[in-house]
This record gives C-alpha cells, sequence and structure tokens, in this order.
C-alpha cells in the first residue's frame, strides 16, 4: 500500500486535438481495454446502487462472526465483528470512487489554470507559478497526506483537498508546455487580430487542442489517489463513518490466516480499480495520440 508519486508518464503530443472521429474505434480495439471499461462501469453501478443490492449494514455487527465465504446468508463471508463482506466491498467502493474522481478533478482543474496562465503569459508569472508547481513536485504524496491527515483529523473532504493539492503540478507543466507552443500558433494571433481578449484565446481556442493529455493524466490520477485514500485508511486515517477498503484491510491484520476473505476481497478490489484506470489512461493515450495509430 504505498507508493508515493506518480512515474512520469508517456502522454499525446503538444497541441494534439481531441478528435471525435475513429475515436471509439481505437479506444476499443484492445479486448484488455473492453474488460476495463466493463469492470469500471459495474463498479459505478456497485457504488450508485448498493443499498439495493444487498440488505447488510455495512458498519452494523451480528452474530454470525467469521464465517467463509459461500456461507447460506453471507456469500462473501462475515469479519471479526460478523459485518457482512459483501456489504462493506460495495460500500467500500463509494469512498474510493468518490476520493478519487473529486480529488483527480479538483487536480485537473488547478493543474489546467496553473499552467493556461504559466504558459500563455511567461515571464514572470511562468517563473513564479512554475516554482510553486516544482516545490509540490519534490514532495512525497503519500507521505505528505499522512502527516496532514494524521495533524488535522480524518474525513473525506479533507483526503480529497489534500491529495488534489498533492497532483495537480505535473498536469500544470505539461498543460504549459502545451500553451507556450500552441500562443505562437497562427489560429491564436489570428484571435487577437479579431479583437479576442487573452482569456477567451484561452478558453475557446488553446485548452482545445490541449485536452488529450488532460484526459490521459486525469484518468491515472484518478488511480493514484484511490491507492493514497487506500493506504491512508490502511493506516487508520481513514473516515471512520465510512467504510473504505483500506480500513477493511486494516481489520484483517491479525487474521491473514484464520480470515482470509477479511482481506483477500477488499485487496482484490483496490487492485482491480487501480488497474483498471491505469488500462483506461493507456488506452485513452494511444486513442488520442495520433502518432500511436496502427501500432
Amino acid at each position: 500500500m504505498s507508493d508515493t508519486s506518480m512515474a512520469p508518464v508517456a502522454v499525446p503530443p503538444v497541441g494534439t486535438p481531441f478528435r471525435k472521429a475513429g475515436f471509439r474505434q481505437r479506444l476499443l480495439r484492445r479486448t484488455a481495454t473492453m474488460l476495463a471499461l466493463a469492470f469500471l462501469v459495474l463498479l459505478v453501478a456497485a457504488a450508485l446502487f448498493a443499498p439495493f443490492v444487498t440488505g447488510y449494514d455495512p458498519l452494523g455487527g451480528g452474530n454470525d462472526a467469521l464465517l467463509p465465504p459461500l456461507s447460506p446468508a453471507h456469500w462473501l463471508g462475515t469479519d471479526d465483528l460478523g459485518r457482512d463482506v459483501w456489504a462493506r466491498v460495495l460500500y467500500g467502493t463509494r469512498i474510493s470512487l468518490t476520493v478519487g474522481v473529486a480529488s483527480a478533478l479538483f487536480a485537473v482543474i488547478a493543474g489546467v489554470i496553473v499552467g493556461a496562465l504559466a504558459g500563455y503569459f511567461g515571464g514572470w508569472i511562468d517563473t513564479l507559478l512554475m516554482r510553486v508547481a516544482e516545490f509540490f513536485q519534490t514532495l512525497p504524496r503519500f507521505v505528505v497526506a499522512l502527516i496532514v491527515i494524521a495533524l488535522f483529523g480524518t474525513s473525506v473532504f479533507k483526503m480529497i483537498v489534500v491529495i488534489a493539492a498533492l497532483s495537480w503540478p505535473q498536469l500544470a507543466r505539461v498543460v504549459r508546455a502545451s500553451v507556450a507552443t500552441l500562443r505562437q500558433s497562427q489560429f491564436v494571433d489570428a484571435a487577437r487580430v479579431a479583437g479576442m481578449g487573452s482569456g477567451a484565446i484561452i478558453v475557446r481556442e488553446i485548452l482545445p487542442n490541449v485536452a488529450a493529455p488532460i484526459i490521459v493524466l486525469g484518468s491515472l490520477d484518478i488511480a493514484m489517489a484511490i491507492l493514497i485514500e487506500a493506504s491512508l485508511s490502511f493506516f487508520g486515517l481513514g473516515d471512520p463513518n465510512h467504510v473504505s477498503w483500506g480500513a477493511m484491510l486494516n481489520d484483517a491484520q491479525q487474521y491473514l490466516r484464520s480470515a482470509w476473505w477479511m482481506s483477500a476481497f477488499p485487496g482484490l478490489a483496490i487492485a482491480l480499480t487501480v488497474l483498471s484506470f491505469n488500462m483506461l489512461g493507456d488506452a485513452l493515450n494511444d486513442a488520442l495520440n495520433p502518432r500511436g495509430e496502427g501500432r
């Protein structure tokens, strides 16, 4: 349950526009990508309809403690307090997806704003914003998140804010490089001559041509955020009012031999979810990168 910073990833070239033509065919040409998408769709459905899929309270205990999987009333078994493992895995999906998607969304917004301003205006604005981004990029995400959450208390909202605050620099640098190149383009000069303001040029003319790397890095940030949230919860820093896959792994530590299912199912859920988002990010990179066509 570790890590801590995202390794550099390949993204579509600077100025690659988001093209709908042929995008679906390129995205779905791999069986693995289709499986990943199918799993993520099921995951979202499980998070939305968890109360209808299971009738058990994920936080409420029972008398049937440590029942093995395939028990008549508990097909994934129960934990040490008699709580249904299937119900807890389902409800844990909500926390993982909420933290992953929300923190990635905030990181994308911050990264796009900072990168666009730095790349378009250049000069001291570029220098200042990139020095700030470099400072945040040198921080180990998990370690800093661990310290901040330990000092200021646990909650889903705090996790989202901390993870987002540590995740935006890489995207900001990619957007900055793209915008700095595109601001010299002829279509940008034409927009200036037409009287369009800087804000409108950035939003309407430049950012659509930077959509590809934003989409790719955003999907990868979701996977990283899910890992960080699970790791924090594993160390006992999750929100106690909600079920979390990481917290389930924490509860299962002393039952690894006698009740393997307590750790196996939440661990499998984390692994498959992170793998699916990473595979989706890789597939998006290929689909949005014209140089990758025909590979």
